[in-house]
């Protein structure tokens, strides 16, 4: 055979020919190894309850079953199981997405998958806006002398009736931005001063906020309000660091209203079958403290005032935005 100096100019020996094509095709198998044990650890890592799936029997490895991320993910088990395999598959961004999804994957995480699946940087991650249904709105409104209110995702209030403004204040006057209630809670000292156990509370619903927020990591809306309220609030910041998570259940309530005095609810949760992420609270008034008939007198207050004033005008400028800048 010639050697490679003795053929023309543009021509290359068989073994040259091959080498991009071999050089492609170990990439290619390389990124499919990758992808395979990625997908395995990462399932490994998760516990059912992390996922709000029931343990069930006795587990012979560790984590999630195979088919426990295909069903969260929406993709079928044996194709599923062909990707931790490394087999000759491509997935699509869709699939790669919802993967991220059901394994609770970071930012840089979700990345990475899509790097190894695709070949290719994912494009950002955006969430839509969200609204409280027309269903869940009149629910509400006609709960008549019990606070009620809608929150979003990352507790952004969506919707609230009359007796949850004569509890807590007019949300509707509170610039959009700010409008949630973890921001409002930890940087608006009238509403901390409602509370009665402060350490108690503040810290319980922390553990509540970061259970939900593991939920939406790599959300950028959702991680620009873990920002703002670390920097903004020192107890917030301390109890985040102990990296507490509970769930949302029933309750008592003891507030300390500015007007009416001491009022006290049973509380408790909800969440809408067709949008499970946003969540229905409800506060029923008990008889202690003479609360019902407390309430009743803000309710009728508030709505002489509100029938006597003309609307205001709504700013929307996140003012948690604003403190995530400056700081």
């Amino acid at each position: 055979m010639p050697s490679n100096d003795a053929l023309p100019v543009g021509f290359h020996s068989l073994d040259e020919r091959r080498a991009p094509n071999s050089t492609a095709a170990n990439g290619e198998q390389r990124r499919r190894t990758e992808l395979a044990d990625f997908l395995r650890t990462r399932r490994a890592a998760l516990q059912p309850e992390d996922v709000g799936l029931t343990p069930g029997g006795r587990r012979r490895t560790p984590g999630l079953r195979r088919e426990e991320v295909a069903s969260l993910a929406g993709v079928g088990a044996t194709w599923y199981t062909w990707l931790e395999q490394g087999r000759d598959v491509r997935a699509s961004l869709q699939v790669l997405e919802g993967l991220a999804r059901a394994l609770r994957l970071s930012r840089a995480e979700r990345t990475h998958l899509v790097l190894l699946g695709r070949g290719e940087e994912p494009p950002p991650s955006t969430s839509p806006a969200e609204r409280a249904s027309p269903t869940l709105r009149r629910l509400i409104e006609n709960l008549g002398a019990n606070p009620a209110f809608i929150l979003g995702r990352r507790w952004d209030y969506l919707a609230w009736n009359d007796a949850a403004v004569a509890l807590l204040g007019d949300l509707g006057a509170i610039p959009r931005g700010s409008r949630n209630h973890a921001w409002l809670t930890f940087t608006d000292p009238a509403r901390r001063e409602m509370f009665t156990d402060w350490e108690r509370s503040s810290r319980v619903l922390v553990a509540k906020f970061r259970a939900d927020s593991a939920r939406h990591l790599g959300d950028q809306s959702f991680e620009e309000l873990i920002q703002a309220l670390r920097k903004s609030s020192p107890d917030l910041c301390r109890a985040w660091k102990r990296h507490e998570v509970s769930g949302s259940g029933e309750g008592r309530k003891d507030l300390r209203h500015p007007l009416a005095g001491m009022m006290s609810f049973s509380h408790a949760v909800f969440h809408p079958a067709e949008v499970s992420e946003q969540r229905l609270v409800l506060y029923s008034p008990l008889p202690e403290h003479d609360t019902p008939a407390k309430l009743a007198s803000l309710l009728e207050d508030m709505r002489t005032a509100k029938a006597a004033k003309p609307p205001r005008s709504k700013a929307i400028r996140p003012r948690y935005a604003a403190a995530a800048t400056a700081a």
